[in-house]
């Protein structure tokens, strides 16, 4: 199983990487424009997210328009010694460092823990997605083990082409309750 994800993995990020940025912007505002139309968005005052990593959807956008219309935006700090993650509030961009493989993450002395309970609506990242909220990841399992006592909503945002009709997933992975893509909302709870 885990040579057909490795598979799946580096299929997807082949077929990313050939976006050309005009395209790529381009779908990233169609993802956003549905995610700020649907209802838990709205709703949400907090909302934890990553930042985007070209050729993810772009979440600086989002971020920003959060930040616009008042809400207030978590984003991750990895701790590989536990493969484990918490949560950080971002108030700017400046607050972000550079970290392992070119992501950014929060300073740790220039932002605040997030306790997960606050978060209302959490953005799952990944690579490859199934229509009943399976997704494939970067291969950490960091969203897995976070996702396993967290109790809140969550959506992933994914281009059209990151749909597959099935993927092999294990027992500890974790399903997210929507997919929003450049060409609408796709409720699986």
């Amino acid at each position: 199983m885990k040579d057909q994800k490795r598979e799946l993995r580096d299929h997807m990020k082949e077929k990313l990487a050939q976006l050309k940025k005009p395209e790529y912007e381009q779908l990233s505002y169609e993802i956003a424009q549905y995610l700020y139309m649907d209802k838990e968005f709205q709703s949400a005052s907090h909302i934890g997210l990553t930042i985007s990593n070209f050729p993810e959807v772009d979440t600086y956008q989002i971020i920003r328009t959060c930040w616009r219309l008042g809400k207030v935006v978590s984003i991750p700090k990895c701790l590989p010694k536990t493969r484990e993650m918490e949560f950080r509030k971002l108030d700017r961009f400046d607050q972000l460092e550079s970290t392992y493989s070119h992501l950014y993450e929060p300073i740790v002395h220039n932002t605040k823990p997030t306790n997960p309970s606050q978060i209302d609506l959490l953005i799952v990242p990944g690579l490859v997605f199934t229509h009943n909220g399976y997704r494939l990841g970067f291969g950490g399992g960091y969203y897995d083990r976070f996702l396993n006592d967290f109790s809140a909503k969550t959506l992933s945002l994914a281009f059209t082409h990151q749909l597959m009709e099935s993927i092999p997933y294990e027992e500890h992975d974790m399903r997210v309750q929507k997919i929003i893509t450049n060409e609408g909302i796709i409720c699986v709870s």
